[in-house]
């Protein structure tokens, strides 16, 4: 996320407002992206593959269980090959660091997906734009990250981007999956520490719930001894504000009752569809496709 400018994620989000509500179905002809995913993935790798297709361009997929990883194949020689048939790549990894690392090897542009427990800037983007296009500003808000801290790749990502705006954070967990205290020395916005979500619903405009990622633990005791330390419900719900908003990277386990899908608060579905829309911007960005015909954006 420190790549990004003020100037570059506001430009982003206008593309992507105007995607959104201007859909265009050929500004990617001819154009062909590769997702490499090594970890398991629904949302960003369906999300990347339905940008591209409604901008008319095509998808090859690729995934560690196809792919020649199994017999051993490098991940520089993996990405370097998959270069050779495409336009841009999009790449997920289990090492923190491995996505910078393989862009060293590259002529092309290589989309981060998500490495390790690093970060996840894809995801930080659509979470902004949903508050944006949900709330109509960031700016003046509380927004409160709910539940594994430590190894959430989104949170991270999310709150190193929100430093281009006004708002107050709130970083609820148990004390075991508190934020990294390296990247609590970089923000630069005001934040708040807790336990005890009942602390801060109150103030709450955004609520960005995590799971607790049972597949980061070293041990299924250490896992047990924080699982389902927040779970939001529609009886904790009337603690909150009417007007704000709930939202989930997904997948979900048992954080977020479904009893709360049917309440107009619960965004993290419709969070998905903007992704889409972030997406399609940031695809076309990197490619540096010529958007002059396009008047609506450009004036």
């Amino acid at each position: 996320m420190q790549q990004f400018t003020t100037q570059q994620v506001n430009t982003l989000f206008k593309l992507a407002h105007e995607l959104r509500i201007n859909p265009q179905g050929d500004l990617l002809k001819g154009k062909i992206l590769s997702t490499i995913f090594y970890e398991p993935s629904t949302r960003t790798q369906s999300s990347f593959t339905s940008a591209v297709q409604r901008l008319g361009g095509t998808v090859i997929p690729l995934n560690q269980i196809t792919s020649s990883v199994v017999k051993g194949e490098s991940l520089e020689d993996t990405v370097r090959t998959m270069e050779c048939y495409s336009d841009v790549i999009v790449l997920r990894h289990p090492e923190k660091g491995s996505v910078k690392a393989a862009s060293s090897f590259l002529r092309k542009p290589l989309i981060n997906a998500g490495d390790g427990i690093g970060e996840h800037p894809t995801q930080a983007l659509l979470d902004v734009f949903t508050i944006r296009e949900e709330l109509g500003t960031v700016n003046g808000l509380h927004i409160t990250l709910v539940g594994d801290l430590k190894h959430g790749r989104t949170v991270h990502s999310l709150s190193q981007l929100l430093q281009h705006y006004d708002v107050t954070l709130h970083f609820v967990s148990p004390a075991s999956l508190a934020m990294p205290a390296e990247l609590l020395g970089k923000l630069k916005t005001k934040y708040s520490v807790h336990e005890n979500l009942d602390d801060v619903l109150k103030v709450t405009d955004v609520l960005y719930v995590t799971r607790i990622q049972k597949e980061r633990f070293e041990s299924i005791q250490a896992y047990e001894a924080v699982k389902g330390s927040y779970i939001i419900t529609p009886q904790l719900m009337t603690n909150a504000k009417s007007r704000m908003i709930v939202m989930h990277p997904l997948p979900r386990v048992d954080e977020i009752s479904p009893e709360l899908d049917t309440d107009s608060r619960a965004a993290y579905f419709r969070q998905m569809e903007y992704g889409v829309f972030v997406r399609m911007a940031l695809i076309l960005q990197v490619l540096d496709v010529n958007l002059s015909s396009l008047e609506y954006l450009t004036n």
